[in-house]
């Protein structure tokens, strides 16, 4: 298979998977759109018609619209389209289209002012018969089964493995941890081949897979990293052309129309638990958050032990890691919910 080259102890509490195959951009677009909303920011400045009623049509209303977002807020990390537009209760009602994603938003009719959403006040919302703020148990077996799902070069999936990586050190005897991959790719052939490769090692060459791991979350460097850890690179090569083969990698990939073309290593496995998104963490079948720290990974699958190890006492790091490709433990200690 060819590659082409590019460039303390927290709770657990349970997660309702997600659709999620958004960009950073498109994250960030939400967050400065609710500014707009809340400081009343304009988008295009004093915007006037021609016949002096402060009125603009639709369509430039939306064009507008889009140019800004393009300009201002995606700035070539992403694209914004415009899907359709209308006018709806004094606003105009524009459906965005940014990185295949449809975005229901709303402009005043002079185009001064963009808006995530319009809630309707004169509707009562629903309110839940009940609340809690007990997580969900963790099913408790004698040997955890434990899944983390990640895209090799999403940032926030290293941002997991970092955390992942000496828990699996700490406890790969006494526990399954397998790091799995999400059914789609979103950074390119790069992401396609680099999933294959840890699929691999993983399968193939287990005892060395923490080293590969530790180097290529730190660096990146495939060709380093393989070579630090001891891999056996005819095996892995063989390994690789393999499964691109049984999983229809490569060719999926090349054929695909969609903007995030299927990964097939470990589809069924991610639907099986709802995967929408990298990193995602599962632990005797059910999907949770943790903070992504080594401790608070520790301490989640500690907690589904009927009989926890006496590894389980060993404290590890509480700092959150840093997301992207960097050294571990030079994270800020912020969590991030963040996803790919």
């Amino acid at each position: 298979m060819t590659e082409k080259t590019e460039g303390k102890k927290k709770g657990v509490t349970v997660k309702i998977p997600k659709i999620n195959p958004w960009t950073i951009s498109t994250l960030v677009l939400l967050v400065v759109l609710l500014v707009v909303l809340v400081s009343g920011w304009s988008i295009t400045g004093q915007v006037v018609s021609p016949d002096g009623t402060g009125t603009i049509s639709a369509n430039e209303a939306g064009n507008k619209a889009i140019d800004y977002i393009n300009t201002y807020i995606l700035a070539g990390q992403g694209t914004a389209t415009l899907e359709s537009i209308k006018e709806e209760n004094g606003l105009y009602n524009a459906k965005l289209n940014i990185e295949g994603r449809i975005y229901d938003s709303y402009i005043t009719m002079d185009g001064k002012l963009l808006f995530p959403s319009v809630i309707d006040m004169t509707e009562t919302p629903e309110t839940p018969e009940t609340t809690t703020t007990q997580p969900e148990e963790v099913p408790k077996t004698d040997e955890p089964d434990v899944h983390a799902f990640v895209m090799s070069y999403c940032p926030y999936g290293l941002q997991f493995m970092k955390a992942y990586i000496p828990v699996i050190e700490l406890l790969g005897d006494k526990a399954n941890l397998e790091l799995n991959f999400v059914h789609y790719i979103m950074h390119g052939e790069k992401e396609m081949t680099e999933n294959t490769r840890m699929y691999c090692i993983q399968k193939e060459q287990e005892d060395k897979f923490t080293d590969y791991l530790r180097c290529f979350v730190e660096n990146g460097d495939v060709e380093k990293c393989i070579s630090e850890a001891g891999i056996d690179e005819i095996k892995l090569d063989t390994c690789m052309e393999d499964a691109d083969e049984e999983f229809e990698i490569t060719k999926t990939f090349e054929e695909s129309e969609q903007t995030y073309p299927a990964y097939m290593v470990d589809a069924v496995l991610a639907q099986q638990y709802g995967v929408r998104g990298s990193p995602t963490f599962v632990v005797n079948g059910k999907t949770i958050s943790v903070t992504r720290s080594p401790d608070a990974i520790k301490e989640a699958v500690c907690s589904a032990f009927n009989t926890p190890p006496e590894e389980c006492e060993q404290e590890l790091s509480t700092t959150a890691e840093q997301p992207g490709i960097g050294a571990m433990g030079s994270g800020s200690g912020a969590s991030s919910g963040g996803q790919c």
